[in-house]
């Protein structure tokens, strides 16, 4: 039996492409392929910083993929820039779906998890109405590693003091899935872009194209 349900935020719940829109403003042409190379440098610095057990919290390690991007892509930028890129992933946009997704989870309790610092995630869940539907907000900062180590997924179980096949894990990630599938969750993957599945020898549960879908599949 689900009893709690429990998200990652970037790219689940907040469209991370976002940025585009500001990566466009300071370097007109390239926002899209700023956008795609940033977040895929911030994922792998996530992975690496856990092996090498070098830990830099998401905000910092955000700063860092954005200057390996622009550099990557001869663009030149000042800390003005910088500072004005960064500020988007405190202004990114929830997908069209989730309030309507949330009504419909309760009424089990709810969290996020996420690899972001709550400096960084706190700013998004008071603007937009998540707030009233979350019963915490989980960060991998509280313990230093970042996701997929099997201690971050802890923290939802330790919070919720519940058994791991009591929790519905929800994500965009097919990394972030395999590896919650792989600690005890049930998981649910949104697969927005039709991704295939992982070959890490895990299996989603559920495969939804959105969170809404998601929702009325658990809700009955």
């Amino acid at each position: 039996m689900i009893k709690c349900v429990v998200f990652d935020a970037y790219g689940t719940l907040y469209d991370v492409f976002s940025v585009v829109k500001q990566g466009e403003t300071e370097y007109p042409g390239h926002g899209e392929q700023i956008s795609q190379i940033w977040r895929q440098k911030q994922l792998e610095y996530t992975w690496l910083r856990t092996l090498m057990n070098e830990y830099k919290n998401f905000w910092d390690i955000t700063r860092d993929s954005l200057c390996f991007t622009l550099d990557s892509l001869h663009l030149p930028y000042s800390q003005q820039k910088i500072e004005r890129l960064m500020e988007a992933y405190l202004h990114l946009e929830i997908y069209p779906e989730i309030i309507s997704a949330m009504q419909l989870f309760r009424p089990r309790r709810m969290a996020i998890l996420t690899n972001g610092n709550p400096e960084m995630i706190n700013p998004l869940i008071s603007k937009n109405g998540l707030a009233p539907f979350l019963d915490a907000t989980l960060s991998a900062d509280s313990v230093k590693l970042f996701k997929t180590r099997p201690e971050v997924y802890q923290l939802a179980v330790d919070f919720f003091q519940v058994n791991k096949d009591e929790v519905l894990f929800v994500s965009s990630n097919g990394w972030d899935v395999t590896g919650a599938k792989a600690f005890g969750f049930h998981v649910g993957w949104i697969n927005r872009l039709g991704k295939p599945v992982e070959k890490l020898g895990f299996q989603p549960d559920y495969v939804m194209s959105n969170l809404l879908e998601l929702a009325q599949k658990i809700s009955g």
